[in-house]
């Protein structure tokens, strides 16, 4: 599915957060904003899923332009944002139609995808820090969104818990061809996973730069490509210019 931002802003207050965002995502691919904090990553994440419209701009999705919540779309936040009272099982089926029988079948399948068949009975609170997001992209997942969208969704991880999760998210987009944009602060997940990266600079955000990776998948997160396309991103952050 095909995404397009033409001249996005959103203002909060009297306060500019992005500014004349444009960005063509093509069905399949993975795109990465990445930027410091305060530059409006997270607030075209959310212009794209519809959970905030007051932005200026369009933002058409598959050809049709609404600023309405997509169900074409799936969003995986930072936390995990599980209802504690309900199993992992019940969690995943949330909001799903259908009977239960039909539910459970489907929720099972995006369990197993995720890596975690015989947890399906335990709570939040008996889960760790990944498993806990595994639950939260089986969740997005089992209502077979075009478009994954995810706002920095490892971050709270420690390193090798990430790596596994990243695989994971590869593993899936394959399966799925799901179209992934990816909010990081992370440059080497972004140079791992993406097909292009948009680099957002300033207060209010804008797009700086745009960086197009060639490495075929699987990627070695030590090629040499890899480590020049970090060098890349680190100048045009230049974090000690100011914005």
């Amino acid at each position: 599915m095909s995404l397009a931002l033409r001249n996005v802003s959103r203002t909060f207050a009297g306060n500019t957060a992005v500014r004349n965002v444009n960005l063509s995502v093509q069905p399949g691919e993975i795109v990465g904003l990445l930027g410091t904090s305060g530059c409006g990553k997270s607030t075209i994440l959310r212009a794209i899923s519809g959970l905030d419209d007051g932005y200026e701009g369009e933002i058409e999705i598959n050809g049709s332009t609404s600023k309405g919540v997509h169900d074409t779309t799936g969003f995986i936040f930072q936390e995990p944002r599980l209802l504690p009272w309900l199993t992992v099982l019940d969690n995943v089926t949330f909001g799903l139609k259908g009977d239960k029988a039909t539910r459970e079948k489907r929720a099972k399948e995006y369990i197993a995808n995720v890596g975690l068949v015989g947890n399906e009975n335990l709570y939040p609170r008996q889960l760790s820090g990944g498993m806990a997001q595994r639950v939260a992209i089986a969740r997005a997942l089992v209502t077979s969104p075009e478009i994954l969208l995810l706002d920095e969704p490892f971050s709270a991880l420690d390193a090798f818990t990430k790596m596994q999760l990243q695989d994971l998210l590869l593993d899936i987009w394959k399966a799925y061809n799901s179209t992934i944009v990816l909010v990081t602060h992370d440059i080497d997940e972004a140079t791992y996973l993406c097909d292009r990266i948009l680099i957002l600079r300033g207060q209010p955000g804008e797009v700086d730069r745009e960086i197009t990776l060639t490495e075929q998948r699987p990627r070695n997160r030590g090629s040499q490509e890899l480590a020049k396309c970090k060098s890349d991103i680190l100048e045009s952050l230049d974090l000690n210019r100011k914005n």
